[in-house]
């Protein structure tokens, strides 16, 4: 377990809790280094969406902390996360698919019960045509959502970051086109390593 030191206890308490979530188990969550500039204090993980050996989709969640709390953030825990998949091409085609991937990213936090302020992002496609030698490879969509967003209750209740990184969960495997795991079921998924 790499070394918190010098950290406040509010963002030891975050980290303690999100690494104890457990995902689906198609989610592999592996601790990445985190972006070192954005925040005094930050943390993040990588996921990728694996079945049957084959990467579906792909994403970072970063929790960043700032004891200051700047009044951009509205609090002093930020979530900064993306999610990148490949789509096929006539999904990609669809008008609505940045409105719906947003979608799906607000019905994550609100399935997990992530209260949210200040939630804000882009969805983007990129729609690939081989030409030429490439030719003969088929039209390909990847579709990537970038989003922030400040915790609420975060500051009487660090452990409700919990909740923000299922609700992250949650999008990767709806992007990754998983069907939603039935009413009542629990997955056995793996904790971040």
């Amino acid at each position: 377990m790499p070394s918190l030191a010098g950290v406040t206890l509010a963002f030891e308490a975050a980290v303690a809790a999100a690494r104890d979530v457990r995902l689906r188990a198609e989610v592999v969550l592996t601790e990445v280094p985190a972006p070192a500039r954005i925040a005094p204090h930050s943390w993040a993980v990588a996921g990728d969406v694996v079945v049957d050996g084959d990467e579906l989709a792909t994403g970072r969640f970063i929790l960043l902390h700032d004891p200051s709390a700047p009044q951009e953030w509205g609090g002093t825990f930020r979530v900064v996360t993306y999610v990148r998949a490949d789509l096929e091409a006539e999904l990609g085609a669809d008008p609505l698919l940045g409105q719906v991937g947003w979608s799906w990213l607000e019905d994550g936090l609100a399935a997990a019960g992530a209260g949210a302020s200040g939630v804000g992002g882009t969805v983007t496609r990129v729609l690939s045509e081989g030409y030429g030698a490439l030719s003969e490879r088929p039209p390909s969509v990847d579709v990537e959502l970038r989003a922030s967003w400040t915790p609420l209750n975060m500051g009487t209740d660090v452990t409700e970051i919990a909740a923000h990184l299922q609700a992250w969960g949650v999008l990767v495997c709806t992007v990754a086109g998983l069907p939603p795991l039935p009413e009542g079921v629990v997955s056995l998924g793996r904790r971040t390593r």
